[in-house]
């Protein structure tokens, strides 16, 4: 069962609000779009609104460490959310052993890249790289390791499993249908590419990572970026690759392809404030073309986990690994060009 379905029980909002100063008495709480590490809820008080998160996986030094990325990011501008601190100083609320966070509501809308002009595609390049030059500078050095990529004969079996259960689904729907066609086509590609497999590397570029840098953990208010949020994937991971991947879900088109001349003002404007040269760069887009290559998660969460949340990603995030392999040279020389 994915973590998001865990039932959760409600908030205790009294008890936690009297760990806090100044921030008034409890008005609505109302539970908003669910991720898959945690709950979320808009909290309105007497004092103002607020964004309370239950950390389903309670790990507090985790969370404490996200919290304190966030109120260092802001100082140097970065525009994040940090928490509230509560009447001790403290930032993780711990009732009947679960964690609560309190931060302020932020205001503002989410955009895709086809909301996104040429220039503000540019800005959002320059501000992941700020993330990213701004976290080497307030996290603890990062540890060189060794990354491998995915091994077709796993994915193989992965295919294989997956064909079975998309086949055996009764009643049969088009998303069935689709699932079939693309497992079937992908596992060619595959066959056809393996030859192309990136060897594992110790990665010199590797650093912290906000994780899961994508529309929906990015507002805006008008053109301007207003938050950043859901630091929970705080890692340290190879760079360039939070990059690529974040480009390939901002600028994909609902046919698989990318706006290519938004990716490349992106990329541009990326590697200038990263520091990041076109070689790193390039060797992202070749490891993140086999990570999606060899990536199912869509499929697996709908027919191992049964959940379908997902399922409208499908058709374009499937149709992209066949379209980037097609154009791969074009995707590289947007990136690194």
């Amino acid at each position: 069962m994915p973590r998001s379905s865990v039932l959760a029980p409600p908030p205790p909002v009294g008890d936690l609000l009297r760990r806090y100063r100044d921030t008034g008495d409890p008005l609505s709480c109302e539970p908003v779009a669910q991720g898959l590490l945690n709950h979320g809820y808009r909290l309105v008080t007497t004092r103002g609104d607020y964004f309370l998160k239950h950390h389903l996986d309670g790990d507090r030094d985790t969370i404490r460490r996200q919290h304190r990325a966030t109120r260092h990011l802001q100082a140097f501008g970065v525009p994040v959310a940090p928490p509230v601190e509560d009447s001790h100083g403290g930032t993780v609320t711990v009732i009947a052993g679960h964690c609560y966070a309190l931060h302020p509501w932020v205001e503002g809308r989410h955009r895709d890249g086809a909301q996104l002009t040429t220039v503000e595609s540019r800005r959002l390049g320059a501000l992941l790289g700020l993330v990213h030059t701004c976290l080497d500078r307030v996290m603890e050095e990062a540890d060189r390791r060794t990354y491998d990529c995915a091994d077709p004969a796993d994915t193989y079996a992965l295919i294989d499993e997956l064909l079975t259960l998309a086949r055996g689904r009764r009643p049969r729907d088009a998303f069935d249908v689709l699932a079939e066609h693309r497992l079937v086509e992908r596992r060619a590609l595959l066959e056809r590419h393996a030859h192309r497999r990136p060897p594992p590397v110790a990665e010199p570029a590797t650093g912290w990572v906000h994780g899961d840098f994508h529309p929906l953990n990015l507002l805006y208010r008008g053109a301007e970026p207003a938050a950043i949020v859901d630091w929970d994937r705080l890692a340290v991971q190879p760079r360039a690759e939070e990059a690529v991947r974040a480009a390939a879900i901002f600028f994909v088109r609902p046919d698989g392809a990318l706006e290519l001349a938004k990716v490349r003002a992106y990329a541009a404007a990326y590697r200038r404030a990263a520091g990041a040269g076109a070689d790193e760069v390039a060797a992202a887009v070749h490891r993140v073309w086999w990570e999606r290559l060899n990536d199912f998660w869509i499929l697996r969460w709908r027919y191992q986990r049964h959940d379908r949340r997902a399922d409208p990603q499908f058709p374009a995030a499937s149709a992209l690994a066949v379209w980037w392999t097609k154009e791969y040279e074009a995707v590289c020389e947007a990136f690194a060009g």
